[in-house]
């Protein structure tokens, strides 16, 4: 059963996620320190929630205050990542985070991974595109780093820039990538089920996914394992 501690911990996060656009590691961590609950890997005795009920959190309270702006929000940012991901498809482009599981507001990082048989023919296709980025180091699904590019890119629907974090894997990566969550949703989709997201205006969640949930990945993040460390 679930503690109260734990339950207000991802209560406060929540609303950082929401309110500040955090990621969800930091998010838990802040919610945690801010309840004076701090020892190791736990926080005063009481465990840190999980990404699925952190997530619960989320969609609890954007229901409750952001119910008239972030559906208008979620749909620029998936708009956004369709219109880039269909300039790249030789990296097969797979969207994941907040915005695909349908919790992203204005504030959130727009995550895509690639998948190249080649890591430079990305930063290369980003320079002819004329955007600039920064390259970063991220854990990666093998154990080994892989790199990241960070780059902001303007949405019109927003009036804004929005940060972008590309997270490029190897060529074969995507085999173990498309498998469920511990509740039967995809982590991640490709443009075409992007598509039909957005011609599914009241369905922001991501669809169950065509087959059952691998034992082994049970306790990966929503949205998937998450290269870039977002929901550490």
């Amino acid at each position: 059963m679930t503690s109260d501690l734990t339950l207000e911990i991802a209560a406060v996060a929540a609303r950082l996620v929401v309110d500040e656009g955090m990621e969800y590691g930091p998010a838990k961590r802040r919610a945690a320190d801010s309840l004076g609950l701090r020892t190791g890997g736990r926080r005063g005795g009481a465990e840190l929630p999980d990404n699925e009920l952190l997530e619960d959190a989320v969609r609890e309270h954007l229901a409750l205050f952001c119910a008239d702006t972030q559906p208008a929000e979620l749909r620029a940012l998936r708009e956004l990542a369709a219109q880039w991901m269909a300039r790249w498809p030789e990296f097969r482009p797979h969207l994941c985070g907040a915005v695909w599981r349908g919790t992203a507001t204005r504030l959130s990082t727009l995550h895509i991974e690639l998948y190249c048989e080649d890591s430079k023919a990305a930063e290369i296709a980003l320079l002819d595109a004329g955007v600039d980025f920064d390259v970063a180091s991220a854990p990666g699904p093998r154990g080994q780093p892989i790199d990241t590019l960070l780059c902001e890119l303007p949405c019109r629907a927003l009036q804004t820039h929005v940060l972008v974090r590309l997270s490029v894997l190897d060529h074969d990566d995507l085999r173990g990538a498309l498998k469920p969550d511990a509740r039967g949703r995809s982590q991640r989709g490709d443009l075409a089920a992007l598509r039909r997201l957005l011609d599914t205006p009241d369905t922001p969640a991501p669809p169950l996914a065509a087959h059952a949930p691998d034992p082994s990945h049970e306790h990966d993040p929503p949205g998937g394992s998450d290269p870039a460390g977002s929901h550490a």
